[in-house]
């Protein structure tokens, strides 16, 4: 999986913050290879006066046909950072588990009419007369 940009937001993205994003959300891919690649923003959301500093990370991950969004805030970066990439773990394997459903049903249904008539799933061959007609029309 390819990691297209690491976004700072309000805070200076370090050498060692890239490459904890890069080893974290770049393992994604041994869960879906069919990632093709993600949008990371990580950033500091405020200086709260009670809270202190809350970090957010954002990734978008485009897979084939959709794109696959988590969002956490965190007091440590890098937990924010782990979240997200558990959360999107979990988001994956739903994903997965939808497209393995939809692939069972329509084999299903297929299976289905076949053992209704098994002259419905061959090709119909194209009706001579209407070919001849079409011809005669034009």
């Amino acid at each position: 999986m390819k990691i297209n940009r690491i976004i700072g937001t309000n805070m200076e993205l370090t050498e060692v913050i890239k490459d904890y994003v890069n080893e974290k959300i770049g393992s994604l891919d041994k869960y879906w290879d069919r990632i093709i690649d993600a949008d990371v923003e990580v950033g500091l959301i405020g200086k709260h006066h009670q809270s202190g500093e809350i970090y957010r990370c954002e990734v978008n991950l485009r897979v084939p046909g959709k794109i696959l969004r988590a969002e956490k805030t965190e007091k440590d970066l890098y937990k924010a950072i782990d979240k997200v990439k558990d959360h999107l773990q979990e988001i994956i394997e739903e994903h997965q588990g939808k497209m393995e459903t939809k692939r069972r049903k329509g084999a299903r249904m297929r299976k289905d009419i076949q053992s209704l008539s098994p002259l419905a799933m061959e090709p119909k061959e194209k009706d001579v007369r209407l070919d001849h007609q079409e011809q005669e029309d034009a």
